[in-house]
């Protein structure tokens, strides 16, 4: 999220470390003219150096040539929704135990694009950009064995498949299609070999009454199940998504997520705080970010908060061109409110990559009971520094590959009311390498706000993919100058930028919609979908 405009700052939380000196004077990337491979590693080599030395290169402005960037806004990239289904099945369990083990499945489904999509960098967001789209999925569906994992009904492959880091599966982005013509179509199809290596198969072209969903796959995944026949069932659930950026400097958004159907919602403040060292680009949360928050509104876990914290990433392979992403430090996940009794907690421990050989990905954790009256927990942010006797369930494997838990010696201390054996043998929690990103739907440009991404964006879209560079380069350059010029303005006039469907007030971490974001989001919830589409073309 490093965005190359100064405006205004939000409230600031007391730990907040704001660098006075900043904006400063933009980095800046001169385009080479060579669009190539060769001349693209060029430029971020030109761009590594003057970073170096940088506190965080996130809070600095940032100026890149739209050659480097891929066809895709920022707010539409960053969400933690790729596996909405998964989402939406964490309240489906009447007991807290199965609740913590939906959440710690989706935790590590939240961001698939990492794995089977190649690192890219999307479009620095404007402020006051919005964003928001929605997934209509089917539940899924459960063994009568409460320790094997839950059957997913679309993008899932049957069989266990290849490695993920040697399958080649289609990258949900395919979306930048919506809203265009049947030619427009075909020249963003084909320029989709800017950010992944796939052919798109077989898709539907929009017309511009219709919400577009994105549906292309490659030949070679004739296994993968898209529920297709089921995926037009009335039994689909709904999730919603609204995202805004409330602020330049530092660059943040706020988001929210909600599905009605199974009372759960998920919200917080995306911000990155991002530093070369060496040879490697280091991410981690910015100030304001302070998790994922997933509250349950009704059903069995009303009332029930989980706080999911973010790791420490790392982008590696820099110098060569060939970027690939380890991830250090630990998840930690908590679970307050709801009916009380035993409070559970999970931690979720990244394995540091060797500096010789190739990366593992290797990952283990605990899910653990804590009492909530001593404080010590806070300290456990790691699996050895948990009590052995708190532990209720082990699990470890490759966080891009196959993860499998099993209960522990110590589960007779566990609030859990199902039945499962102590000790029991290992069962696959969940298999990344089988899941596909599943796609989004958004509403055509023709319904879309002059400041909501895709439209926003759309010039530089339709010119990156066309791979007219030099166009698609002033197109931005003319966004960015819009922007400061607002800036500009609101400063002459001695006026404060409020975002639109956020409150202000962004410094607890958990954002609040204003009004005017309960309305769009429910207009998301509401809005047509593609059965109601057939219904209507088969009855004309």
């Amino acid at each position: 999220m490093v965005d190359t405009v100064v405006a205004d700052t939000p409230t600031v939380p007391e730990d907040a470390v704001v660098d006075d000196d900043a904006p400063g004077p933009a980095i800046s990337v001169p385009d080479s003219g060579d669009t190539g491979e060769v001349g693209k590693l060029r430029m971020i080599v030109q761009l590594v150096k003057k970073s170096l030395g940088v506190k965080d290169i996130a809070a600095m402005r940032l100026s890149l040539p739209a050659s480097l960037l891929e066809p895709l806004p920022n707010l539409e990239y960053w969400h933690y929704l790729d596996r909405p289904d998964l989402f939406a099945a964490i309240n489906d369990h009447d007991d807290p135990f199965e609740r913590m083990v939906a959440v710690v499945r989706f935790t590590f489904t939240k961001d698939l694009k990492f794995i089977h999509g190649k690192v890219c960098k999307p479009y620095n967001s404007v402020l006051g950009e919005h964003f928001r789209s929605h997934w209509d999925v089917p539940p899924v569906h459960y063994s009568s064995d409460p320790a094997k994992r839950p059957i997913l009904r679309t993008h899932a492959t049957h069989t266990h498949s290849a490695p993920a880091s040697t399958t080649v599966l289609p990258f949900e982005t395919l979306s930048v299609k919506s809203g265009h013509s049947e030619s427009s179509f075909k020249s963003i199809r084909n320029g989709l070999s800017l950010f992944t290596k796939i052919k798109p198969g077989p898709s539907i072209t929009p017309t511009p009454e219709e919400p577009v969903v994105d549906e292309a796959l490659s030949g070679s995944m004739s296994n993968l199940s898209l529920g297709s026949g089921e995926a037009r069932s009335s039994d689909h659930i709904r999730v919603a998504y609204l995202t805004e950026q409330v602020s330049h400097h530092p660059p943040v958004s706020a988001y929210y997520a909600s599905c009605p159907a199974r009372s759960i919602e998920m919200k917080g403040i995306d911000q990155i705080s991002s530093k070369v060292s060496g040879t490697t680009l280091r991410v981690a949360p910015g100030s304001f970010n302070k998790g994922i928050f997933i509250d349950i509104t009704g059903g069995p876990g009303e009332g029930e908060r989980y706080h999911i914290t973010h790791p420490v990433a790392n982008v590696n392979g820099i110098l060569r061109g060939n970027f690939y992403i380890t991830v250090a430090d630990s998840t930690i996940i908590t679970c307050t409110g709801g009916s009380g009794g035993q409070r559970l907690r999970a931690v979720i421990e990244y394995k540091e990559e060797s500096w010789i050989g190739k990366a593992h990905f290797l990952v283990e954790g605990v899910i653990h009971t804590y009492d909530e009256d001593d404080t010590e927990f806070e300290q456990w942010t790691k699996v050895k520094h948990v009590p052995q006797s708190y532990v209720l369930a082990h699990f470890e494997g490759c966080w891009r590959g196959q993860i499998r838990w099993r209960r522990t010696g110590s589960a007779s201390a566990s609030c859990s009311s199902v039945s499962l054996p102590i000790a029991s043998e290992y069962e696959t929690l969940v298999d990344l390498s089988a899941l596909q990103v599943v796609p989004k739907v958004v509403r055509p440009l023709q319904k879309q706000l002059p400041n909501e991404s895709r439209k926003l964006w759309d010039n530089v879209t339709s010119r990156l993919v066309n791979k007219e560079y030099s166009d698609a380069t002033k197109h931005k350059l003319a966004i960015e100058q819009r922007q400061r010029d607002e800036a500009s303005e609101r400063k002459r006039k001695g006026e404060e930028f409020v975002p639109h469907y956020f409150e202000k007030d962004i410094s607890s971490g958990v954002p609040i919609l204003t009004a005017e974001g309960w309305r769009a989001l429910e207009e998301e919830l509401q809005e047509s979908s593609l059965i109601e589409h057939d219904q209507r073309r088969s009855a004309s």
